[in-house]
């Protein structure tokens, strides 16, 4: 069968383009690729559903880069051809990162620019200017440089993708791209992406799309369960902290690992927890700038770090209906929604490589942001494993997930962690220990450190650091931060603790002893240790002197 298949070279695709393919190191296509890339070089709009991770933004960019390097032969002037928009920075970043490195050999002939970053318009407005070939943003963020007459897109474009279509609408784009639209030509050949097919991406279909070609590839929207293992657990709030201690700390979780939890004040808590017991993590969340949340991602990718406690805030933005809400926790939600950034999205899109598991501490409140969350892993052909922690209010959200990924299968896609808690009740004294220690003010504290060293690394700063060097002073030697008191006792486990089951496979780095090494004796006078004798040896009496000098030199004394 894999003779049959389709490849790169056999798509009519400029050898500039087969030479960065071939650098990427990828030997033939993903289904979607296989089956996308040569209906997209015929001119036709697509609606394609794909399970993450598939390859679905090479599925898109091949196509727009072999066409933009087409348009190129005859000599026409420079022109945004292609706009791509996306849901959430971190994902723009992403894709002009894959555009970036899929020209690495045409990059004077085909230039890109990711407009979705937090920058000012105007400062952008330069890089739109030079009219770049291929244009990722925002859909509201493209709106606000149409509306500065900074792009101009009604006579030149000729693609336009919408990456993760089923987000765009739940990200509180609809009534920005609906006023996007006014601005593009009648005629354009145009993309949907996603991993799931809800309402919204059937709107965003009567809205974009002529004739389109559907493609639905893979059933399951998850990998089946040889390459993706689910599990899922149920304990209560003190429990989960009880067992993401016992998890990570006895290391029965191996490899790297993403943590959801449902809010910012939750992540820097499971943070300050973890740190007392000197598990390192990285906190992921809205309030972060968004040139230090790509960074973050970026160093977890290159092996700095093994977990990140990372937020998925969908649930703020879109909070649940609910009859006993009342009207002032509302407000105070909404409130909190616009403080936080709303182009913010970790679950969804971006590319966390080599993830070996994903642990839902909260689980998710739609089946959407379910697959979402887990398909961070078990990305490509390589395995990964999903494990959610489920409390009492949270049964009926996993009744949904159940329901939705079980489909009529007979075999349940979550199957239940088999856990002895009992086991590890050695361990509850020390995580209440813990738990007392990381308050709501310690919480607060950590939130505030978290800016500081922003502050300090912000490049914007930077200038104005080194033309007011006091003020750096001033902030440097600011009061320390302790946001918990950490008792170093708690980083090593006793061996009495561990539970007899483990005692054969656990060996926590902590409980590694170095080795004294002995030096030998000098020579001359040999003292020994008061600690190691023997009660009621006088330490005087076994005084020893070693003869150094010569038998004449004695005899010439006496």
């Amino acid at each position: 069968m894999a003779a049959e298949r389709l490849q790169f070279h056999e798509m009519g695709l400029d050898d500039r383009l087969l030479k960065a393919v071939a650098d990427l190191g990828w030997s033939q296509p993903t289904l979607i690729q296989e089956k996308a890339i040569p209906l997209a070089l015929e001119g036709k709009d697509l609606l394609a559903r794909a399970r993450t991770g598939s390859g679905k933004t090479a599925a898109y960019a091949i196509p727009i880069i072999q066409r933009v390097l087409a348009s190129k032969q005859s000599v026409r002037e420079q022109d945004v051809r292609a706009l791509i928009l996306v849901p959430t920075k971190e994902l723009g970043q992403q894709v002009q990162t894959m555009v970036r490195q899929l020209t690495s050999f045409c990059s004077r002939d085909v230039r890109v620019a990711d407009i979705s970053g937090k920058a000012d318009v105007s400062t952008q407005r330069p890089i739109l200017m030079e009219k770049p070939d291929v244009v990722v943003g925002t859909p509201s963020r493209v709106l606000a440089h149409l509306n500065a007459q900074n792009l101009v897109l009604h006579s030149s474009l000729e693609m336009l993708v919408v990456d993760e279509a089923d987000l765009v609408f739940s990200f509180g784009f609809e009534s920005d791209l609906k006023n996007l639209l006014c601005h593009l030509p009648k005629i354009y050949q145009s993309f949907l992406m996603s991993a799931t097919f809800n309402e919204d991406v059937q709107a965003l279909k009567q809205l974009l799309l002529h004739n389109p070609v559907t493609l639905k590839l893979q059933g399951s929207q998850l990998p089946d369960s040889s390459q993706l293992q689910q599990y899922t657990i149920k304990c209560e709030e003190e429990d989960k902290f009880l067992l993401i201690y016992t998890l990570l700390k006895l290391q029965l979780v191996q490899g790297k690992t993403l943590l959801f939890v449902a809010a910012v004040d939750r992540s820097y808590r499971l943070k300050l927890f973890l740190e007392q017991f000197a598990i390192p993590a990285c906190v992921l969340n809205s309030e972060l700038p968004v040139q230090s949340r790509c960074h973050i991602i970026s160093q977890f990718n290159q092996g700095f770090y093994d977990i990140i406690i990372a937020t998925d805030e969908q649930s703020l933005v879109e909070p649940a209906p609910s009859s006993s809400g009342k009207e002032k926790k509302k407000n105070g939600r909404a409130k909190a929604a616009k403080a936080k950034d709303k182009e913010y999205g970790i679950s969804r899109g971006v590319d966390f490589q080599n993830v070996s598991n994903v642990i839902n501490f909260d689980f998710p409140t739609s089946v959407d942001s379910y697959i979402h969350r887990v398909g961070r892993t078990a990305r490509a052909d390589n395995p990964g494993t999903a494990l959610s922690f489920i409390s009492h209010t949270e049964l009926d959200a996993l009744a949904e997930v159940e329901e939705a990924l079980g489909g009529d299968k007979a075999e349940a896609a979550l199957k239940p962690y088999e856990f002895k808690m009992e086991e590890i009740e050695g361990f509850r004294y020390r995580c209440r220990d813990a738990m007392r220690a990381v308050t709501k003010q310690a919480v607060k504290e950590a939130r505030l450190k978290e800016i500081k060293q922003e502050l300090l690394n912000s490049e914007k700063l930077k200038t104005y650091f080194e033309d007011n060097p006091r003020d750096l002073q001033l902030l440097r030697h600011d009061k320390d931060l302790h946001p918990a008191v950490i008792k170093p006792h708690m980083k090593n486990i006793p061996d009495y603790l561990i539970p007899e089951t483990l005692r054969g496979v656990v060996n926590p780095l902590s409980n590694r002893r170095r080795k004294r090494k002995i030096k030998p004796a000098a020579e001359g006078v040999v003292k020994s240790s008061f600690k190691k004798n023997v009660r009621g040896r006088n330490p005087l009496k076994s005084f020893q002197y070693k003869q150094t000098g010569s038998k004449k030199a004695r005899g010439g004394k006496s």
